[in-house]
């Protein structure tokens, strides 16, 4: 069975294996505290182009997003996002779960619009009955979005011209950061997101490692104990080596960006392959994660043979699928796929 459903589907980087086996019989201190941590963390400051920056490992995505929006909300605060925003929709209420509401506002494509997101607090400060509600207290956005799509440098300038007038944190989910980094349309560099974000995260679960995420605190603002924090959420592993050694790896030699090339590569070729064959996309996104339209019938011929996810319902006979591809998606992947789509 052939499968484009995700872009974890893989275990891990044969160089992380290597550095995890050959690590494996150290001695080494535990939550975070070794060499290896340190030297990622180290590797990522600089990358950032931020020496002083503040850096935790934690294990997954839906983690990250829950720890970092509930240690910086206060009590009467909640997260904004875009409607289709990963807090706002598939997280199975986990942000909600710690007593933070997610505020929506409208997707475009994915993306929230600045003008939108000054209106809206604009007119939440406005209400005579604002004592009564959930005060935005952060705002939230993935980088690529949902839907594969990316913010100009211009988008993210506002956003977080928006956010500094307003005193309120923008937070960047980088689960997917490496296929936005090396996607052709990008104008945004890694020390952009570093010096517009209050904090944001380089994903390595969705970009070769077997897990982990890097969290960056910009603007010495991590929570005060946050390592505490972490902990209270069940959420700080005991053999900290574990992440320390993966990022490591992934920030040694260029490696994070060389796997996050390999996936937008191998994406062009997908992309082509599906105008060759006539398909209808959804969106035009420009990094890993393709969108189709296809008939309900074409969707179950197919499953027999590929593996994808259903994003949406389209209307009563189409639906809108997603291809995906990754650090470990070969050519010959794609032309199998090919071959498939032939029949």
């Amino acid at each position: 069975m052939l499968s484009f459903e995700s872009d974890y589907i893989e275990g891990a980087h044969p160089l992380i294996l290597d550095a995890l086996i050959k690590s494996n019989m150290e001695q080494l201190s535990g939550y975070g505290a070794d060499k290896y941590t340190e030297s990622a963390k180290k590797k990522l400051a600089d990358l950032c182009g931020l020496p002083d920056c503040q850096i935790q490992f934690l294990t997954g995505g839906t983690q990250t997003n829950q720890i970092v929006i509930d240690t910086m909300l206060r009590q009467f605060e909640g997260v904004v996002a875009a409607q289709t925003g990963h807090v706002s929709v598939h997280e199975a209420g986990a942000i909600e779960y710690t007593g933070r509401k997610v505020l929506t506002l409208p997707s475009h494509d994915g993306k929230m619009k600045a003008d939108e997101l000054a209106s809206f607090i604009s007119d939440f400060y406005a209400d005579g009955n604002c004592e009564h509600m959930v005060f935005p207290g952060m705002v939230y956005i993935s980088h690529p979005t949902e839907y594969g799509t990316l913010y100009s440098l211009k988008e993210l300038e506002e956003l977080s011209a928006v956010c500094q007038k307003n005193k309120i944190p923008l937070f960047m989910d980088g689960a997917r950061l490496a296929y936005a980094l090396a996607s052709h349309s990008t104008d945004v560099t890694l020390k952009d997101i570093a010096r517009l974000c209050d904090v944001f995260y380089v994903g390595g679960t969705k970009a070769g490692a077997l897990c982990g995420e890097a969290v960056v605190f910009t603007r010495n603002n991590m929570p005060l104990h946050f390592e505490h924090l972490v902990k209270k959420h069940g959420a700080l592993l005991a053999k900290g080596r574990l992440l320390g050694i993966q990022f490591d790896t992934l920030f040694t030699d260029d490696l994070y960006l060389k796997l996050g090339k390999n996936a937008i590569d191998r994406a062009e070729e997908l992309k082509s392959l599906f105008k060759e064959k006539g398909f209808h996309f959804y969106l035009d996104s420009p990094t890993n994660q393709q969108f189709i339209i296809l008939e309900n019938a074409q969707i179950e011929t197919l499953k027999a043979k590929v593996k994808f996810s259903f994003w949406e319902k389209y209307d009563d006979t189409h639906s809108v699928v997603r291809f995906a591809t990754s650090w470990a998606t070969t050519t010959e992947k794609i032309a199998m796929l090919r071959e498939i789509l032939s029949e």
